[in-house]
């Protein structure tokens, strides 16, 4: 096959905003900055959805166009500096698990950026080129933050509505999760299951036995993330003595290590796992959870339509991704910058079936909400 060389990259920086209450209740105010700068959301961690992203294009010396979308807070400089190193290359001799790019923050950008153009160059959707695919549709989770019980029933009662079977919270140390759950068990009864995620804010054991009481074990999809990731121990108590399932989330753009999950496989830790970073990598830790006799799905930060569509092409590929996935962007963003919008049918969004990511960029959209540009 003929080689085509990398000619023309550009990088245009975007602040997609929020919708309205979608991310918390008005009267809750986030003032953990600590929290904040760990999570690389700004001030306070509901800033997360207003921090600029980078939309990716690089472009052959036919014309062909492949698009990737960094995470937030991705380093101008990095982006520069691999843009340049990679001008010039054939997608096509590159070795696409290891691309040599060490920021996480933007490698995702470049990888599904270099597989949107080798699916087109071949004439295969990505997630054949990461080993085909185990299905055609991936159930997603309803999502947003802290809440007041009476707005968290509502919002769980409209993912209800709308056919997701999971809903995932945000949860810090201060909130009353069992007022939200007896108002959600009013509203919903047992139509929806819950998923709670304190992004290790619960900090310890006892603290968490401590929160979980009273809790309806027939309504809770599981426990995401209680406490610190550095105690597995205390992962395993709560595993053991807790009534619902508990997960663990390993993401690679938060500088975790995808050798994180030896330990957790070890000690039998987790009932299953949370899993967003590359998707060669997401793939592999899929196996080995498939191995292990676990489940998975695909996190997220609530990202724009292109990584959403690369998160479904490596749900589609990942063996073990039998839970709802974080892939609900449309929920909270006021646009997602492609031109056809992932499509949802009953919690279920669609696995895009084009060459390459099988989208395309909005170019409208994306001039509506860019903040800046690097051109090489």
């Amino acid at each position: 096959m003929r080689r085509h060389i990398i000619t023309r990259i550009r990088a245009t920086e975007v602040i997609v905003p929020p919708k309205k209450g979608s991310v918390n209740s008005e009267t809750i105010i986030e003032t953990d900055k600590a929290f904040a700068q760990k999570f690389l959301t700004g001030n306070a961690w509901s800033d997360f959805a207003i921090q600029p992203k980078w939309i990716l294009e690089i472009e052959l010396d036919n014309g062909m166009v492949g698009i990737g979308e960094t995470y937030r807070s991705a380093s101008k400089e990095v982006l520069l500096e691999e843009m340049q190193r990679i001008k010039g290359k054939c997608p096509l001799t590159l070795n696409w698990r290891r691309l040599g790019i060490a920021d996480q923050r933007i490698y995702e950008a470049f990888e599904t950026a270099i597989l949107d153009l080798v699916g087109q160059l071949l004439g295969a959707p990505i997630y054949q080129l990461l080993g085909g695919a185990y299905r055609e549709k991936v159930a997603c989770m309803g999502w947003t933050g802290r809440r007041t019980s009476e707005e968290a029933a509502e919002k769980a009662f409209e993912a209800m509505q709308k056919g997701h079977q999971a809903f995932k919270f945000k949860c810090a140390d201060d909130d009353d999760i069992t007022l939200w759950l007896d108002a959600i068990k009013n509203k919903c009864g047992y139509g929806i299951k819950i998923l709670l995620d304190p992004n290790q804010r619960w900090g310890d054991v006892a603290t968490t036995l401590k929160k979980m009481k009273g809790v309806d074990p027939k309504l809770m999809l599981g426990l995401e993330d209680p406490i610190a990731h550095t105690d597995d121990e205390g992962l395993v108590y709560l595993k053991q003595h807790l009534e619902v399932p508990v997960f663990r989330h390993i993401s690679l753009p938060y500088h975790q290590d995808i050798r994180d999950i030896i330990s957790l496989v070890r000690t039998d830790a987790a009932d299953g796992y949370n899993f967003n970073g590359g998707a060669f990598n997401s793939v592999l830790l899929a196996e080995i959870a498939h191995l292990e006799g676990k489940v998975c799905w695909r996190g997220s930060e609530v990202d724009l339509g292109i990584s959403e569509a690369m998160g479904l092409h490596i749900a589609a590929a990942s063996v073990s991704c039998e839970m709802p996935s974080d892939i609900f962007g449309e929920l909270v963003r006021t646009d997602d910058l492609i031109e056809q919008g992932i499509v949802f049918e009953n919690g279920a969004a669609k696995v895009p079936q084009g060459a390459g990511l099988g989208i395309s960029l909005d170019r409208k959209a994306m001039s509506q909400f860019a903040q800046s540009e690097l051109l090489l």
